[in-house]
């Protein structure tokens, strides 16, 4: 299960996400931005994203794709890992994607939640890569 860890203890720089509900690995390589600064770049300075990377952003309910050189799938999370929507292709210069209640947002290669068969309701897990 996942929730926001306190800052003492902080998730690795780099994790694995699983779907725990489907079986399936999400990302092997899933970057953690949990700073302000790492938060605000995100993927801005990436031309593409390989299937098994990600970045979880930590305190996120909502992302936009201004900028952005490459459409993703996003994966928005509750405090528990808990699977709230999912928006796939998200092409770049998308204003934004949002979801109320949400704790954190997955981004990742497009195709991910289709192939993984991700969708609301499901529960992620989180371990060190």
């Amino acid at each position: 299960m996942y929730s926001s860890p306190p800052v003492a203890t902080p998730l690795p720089k780099t994790i694995r996400v699983t779907n725990e509900t489907k079986s399936s690995e999400l990302a092997s390589r899933c970057v953690v931005a949990s700073s302000h600064k790492a938060r605000m770049v995100g993927l801005l300075n990436r031309a593409s994203l390989e299937n098994g990377e990600g970045l979880l952003i930590e305190e996120c309910a909502a992302i936009h794709m201004i900028g952005m050189r490459l459409a993703i799938d996003v994966v928005f999370l509750d405090s528990d890992g808990k699977v709230l929507k999912t928006a796939e292709n998200v092409r770049p210069w998308t204003p934004y994607v949002s979801c109320g209640g949400a704790d954190s947002a997955l981004e990742l290669p497009t195709g991910a939640i289709a192939r993984t068969k991700t969708e609301a309701g499901d529960q992620l897990t989180f371990s060190a890569a």
